[in-house]
């Protein structure tokens, strides 16, 4: 039976739930990769936001004068700096595009799994039980003695 607001209200449980337009679907076994794949683009992102900031505060700190978190105080009371600025100001540039990517990536996870569960949802409204299938079949001519010919058969039943 053909439901034309099914497509629409999986999109939308997508939308509003990640992976809930697939179990709308019925397809339950896809609920958890959708969730695993937004999981972990979130926590790359967040794991590259935490450690941009840190590399940032070490380099305010540096530029300013203070101490930072990279500084080691010796024994004798001298200081011995065990990055670079050159590196914090690298670190920084890589985690920032890091997080980025991070970022864009589940966007579009997050717009490919409404898609999907859109798509899912127009497909199961067709009809595709055993009248409509293509089946390969052996040929045999007893009139010629070969090896069989592959052909194909096409059953169309109304």
């Amino acid at each position: 039976m053909y439901n034309p607001l099914a497509p629409s209200r999986a999109a939308f449980y997508s939308a509003a739930f990640p992976g809930m337009g697939q179990i709308y679907n019925r397809k339950y076994w896809k609920a958890p990769i959708v969730w695993g794949a937004l999981g972990t683009s979130i926590f790359f992102y967040l794991d590259n936001n935490n450690e941009f900031k840190r590399f940032r505060r070490a380099f305010r700190a540096r530029s300013n004068g203070f101490q930072d978190e990279f500084t080691v105080i010796n024994a004798d009371g001298t200081t011995t700096e065990t990055v670079s600025v050159e590196t914090l100001e690298r670190a920084q540039e890589q985690l920032r595009e890091n997080r980025d990517l991070s970022l864009l990536t589940t966007a579009i996870l997050y717009v490919l799994q409404i898609v999907e569960a859109s798509v899912n949802a127009h497909l199961l409204q067709f009809n595709t039980d055993d009248n409509l299938t293509l089946r390969p079949t052996f040929i045999n001519t007893p009139v010629q003695i070969e090896t069989p010919k592959l052909g194909v058969t096409l059953k169309y039943n109304f």
